[in-house]
């Protein structure tokens, strides 16, 4: 099992502060000052990675007003043309060794989806410390292949993906040389809905597959990778723009700065919540361990008077006898006088 893989300076599982990757995507709108801006955002709003998409249109699908490139089914982008879409959404490539050095000087790691063996060849001029292979592509062999042999870490979403698509493509990433691979549960619906992301599977991923394991979110806000981490997710991947007021083909379904810094905080409180299996008394409750309950004689008892339940009683604080030995006590005597408040101790009980 590999509990943990290395990410520039990231160990990412195995116990490791949540690796928190902001998707750029096409939130940048084509304007090159715009990605520039989201990537500080990404920095002042915690987190430890950017990710890019490389890609043109012409690599991603051709030009055809045919009805299968037509997108339909519900989405966001129904009714337009795949290659016009993505003509839109790409990230220029000469932009990317910029926008890499950007983020390598803010101390942030840079690294991208590739979708074609170009764009392979082109993030490894780059020197990109990962690559992530998109849900759509898990099926796409040669690509994983191409991804594997550079002996990067490889991070793969499995949105759609069954189980033997999962098998199969760990199964060619590792025999093609990848030694550190995390898988990430993805719902490929943009945005997808709560009912939808089945964050359970996240641990089942792990027992089957003995490798980290994330999330790559497209839900609208940020319940579900705060779940996710409660159910042991080590990476979340979100998208992040300036505002979704700027629009763009990802802006209805990714974060504002502010939103993006409170799902940080929040997953980073979820993590330290976990914390490990544990019974007794955690630092901080010592000094609640004296507002427990224990018996107190709560009426004025003479010396040889019998105890009751009506002048002992099991209250708060608790520096009398244990509540356990109620029972033991009434009926019996009082070995001398005891005011009233008065903890009950062995020596105030006569024996005979």
């Amino acid at each position: 099992m590999t509990e943990s893989i290395q990410i520039g300076k990231h160990n990412v599982g195995g116990g490791a502060p949540v690796y928190v990757v902001a998707e750029l995507s096409a939130n940048h709108n084509q304007d090159f000052e715009q990605a520039v801006r989201i990537i500080h955002a990404a920095k002042q709003a915690g987190a430890d990675a950017v990710k890019l998409q490389t890609y043109t249109a012409d690599t991603m699908t051709i030009a055809s007003d045919r009805e299968y490139f037509r997108i339909g089914g519900g989405t966001l982008w129904d009714g337009r043309n795949l290659h016009d879409l993505y003509g839109e959404a790409y990230t220029p490539w000469e932009w990317q060794p910029r926008l890499k050095q950007v983020a390598n000087e803010l101390g942030l790691d840079l690294f991208s989806s590739p979708f074609d063996s170009t764009a392979v060849d082109f993030l490894e001029k780059m020197e990109v410390p990962a690559h992530k292979l998109a849900s759509f592509e898990l099926v796409d062999i040669p690509l994983i292949q191409k991804m594997a042999r550079t002996g990067k870490p490889l991070i793969i979403s499995t949105g759609m993906a069954t189980v033997e698509e999962i098998e199969e493509a760990l199964q060619v990433a590792r025999q093609a040389g990848a030694t550190q691979i995390a898988l990430l549960k993805c719902t490929s619906a943009y945005p997808a809905s709560p009912d939808e992301m089945n964050l359970r599977t996240i641990p089942e991923l792990a027992r089957r597959f003995g490798v980290p394991v994330g999330l790559s979110d497209h839900t609208m806000g940020i319940a579900a990778p705060v779940a996710a981490v409660a159910l042991g997710a080590c990476v979340i991947e979100k998208h992040l723009t300036l505002s979704r007021s700027l629009g763009g083909p990802d802006g209805a379904f990714s974060l504002e700065p502010d939103e993006f810094r409170a799902m940080v905080d929040a997953v980073r409180t979820a993590q330290r919540a976990l914390g490990e299996v544990h019974f007794g008394v955690a630092a901080h409750e010592a000094s609640s361990r004296v507002f427990r309950r224990s018996l107190f004689v709560v009426a004025d008892v003479y010396k040889g008077q019998v105890f009751t339940a009506q002048n002992v009683r099991s209250i708060r604080p608790a520096h009398g006898l244990h509540p356990r030995h109620l029972p033991e006590i009434i009926g019996k005597h009082a070995a001398r006088d005891v005011e009233r408040g008065t903890p009950l101790s062995w020596d105030l009980v006569d024996d005979r």
